[in-house]
């Protein structure tokens, strides 16, 4: 996913399969495999390309990520106590970006709207890409997949 989400755009499996070569070995049945099993979940989209599909995800990385947060404080007893829990295990830059999110959807929040996701994303901090999110409902569909398995991972642990 992680590599769909980077590219932003239809990907092949032949192109992540060469992307994921440069970093170990792998097969090409099993990056098919994978990318079957996420549009299967409602990851991504297909089309038939040629004698291939091309694949694009549902959501953004930044939805999905929300989702996740989502889901795990809406089944908290005590939503309140979550939240001051979550903002305890916040280092300083996540909190500064906590604040640079707060600033993009005030406006929204005085009139009583709802914030949307801003169209132009906020900005990481920091030139790293963001950590490999967890597999898990992309917040698109309902599911039932509760998996703590990276895509990336499921890639790695095949061996090949």
């Amino acid at each position: 996913m992680t590599r769909v989400w980077q590219w932003n755009r239809p990907v092949t499996v032949r192109e992540v399969l060469e992307d994921l070569q440069q970093e170990r070995s792998i097969a090409y049945t099993t990056v098919m495999t994978v990318m079957d099993n996420l549009h299967q979940k409602g990851w991504v989209r297909r089309e038939v390309e040629g004698r291939a599909y091309r694949y694009t995800a549902v959501s953004t990385r930044a939805a999905y990520a929300a989702a996740l947060m989502n889901e795990a404080w809406s089944r908290s007893d005590n939503p309140a106590a979550a939240l001051v829990a979550f903002f305890g295990m916040m280092s300083a830059e996540q909190r500064e970006a906590l604040q640079d999110a707060m600033r993009v959807v005030q406006p929204a929040l005085a009139q009583g709207a709802a914030p949307t996701e801003p169209a132009t994303p906020i900005a990481p901090k920091s030139d790293e890409p963001a950590d490999d999110v967890t597999a898990d409902d992309p917040g698109t569909r309902t599911g039932t997949d509760t998996s703590d398995e990276t895509v990336d991972d499921a890639f790695a642990e095949d061996g090949r």
